[in-house]
């Protein structure tokens, strides 16, 4: 018997992975997943930004990022506001900084759609990735003809079902972005 358990893992890790770039997707609310990528240069070494300050949505257009230290507070200001990816133009008090988000136009909303839908076709590559992998180490296996033909089976409906995963999440993701 063929055990398929460790391609479900690998998928499983790559719909994680293609879960976490939809959360960082901007949407035109404030979310703290957006800052979820920022890097912040504090006590002389690059650091996630939610190792040095608290971020949180206030509202629907604007995060509040209060520092841990706050001597970190311009570097962190400079760390959001470098990020060319999220286009964003934080301000700071001396205590927080407020991070507004600006509403996204109908072409922004689009084009977001659009590189979206790149992660999509990049997470159903490494789908088939797995699956080639798997039939690979099916083939080379010595498993009787009906084995075989019934672990590849397994393989191609474990492929199919990661990939409507996929798709829905997407669909949600797509859905949430072009509602104004």
């Amino acid at each position: 018997m063929f055990d398929t358990k460790p391609y479900r893992e690998l998928m499983e890790s790559v719909i994680v992975r293609f879960k976490d770039t939809m959360k960082k997707v901007r949407t035109g609310r404030a979310h703290p997943d957006m800052l979820a990528g920022v890097k912040v240069e504090a006590y002389g070494q690059w650091m996630p930004l939610n190792q040095v300050a608290n971020v949180t949505a206030q509202g629907g257009t604007m995060l509040l990022v209060t520092p841990f230290d706050p001597s970190t507070i311009q570097n962190i200001s400079a760390a959001i506001r470098n990020d060319s990816t999220l286009g964003l133009n934080p301000s700071d008090d001396g205590h927080v900084v407020r991070v507004p988000i600006p509403a996204l136009t109908e072409e922004a909303r689009k084009e977001i759609v659009k590189t979206a839908s790149k992660e999509v076709e990049n997470s159903k590559v490494s789908i088939r990735n797995v699956r080639e992998d798997a039939r690979k180490d099916i083939k080379s296996a010595e498993l009787p003809e009906d084995s075989r033909k019934r672990a590849e089976k397994e393989i191609d409906d474990l492929t199919k079902e990661f990939n409507d995963k996929i798709d829905s999440e997407f669909k949600l993701k797509e859905a949430e972005l072009m509602k104004i």
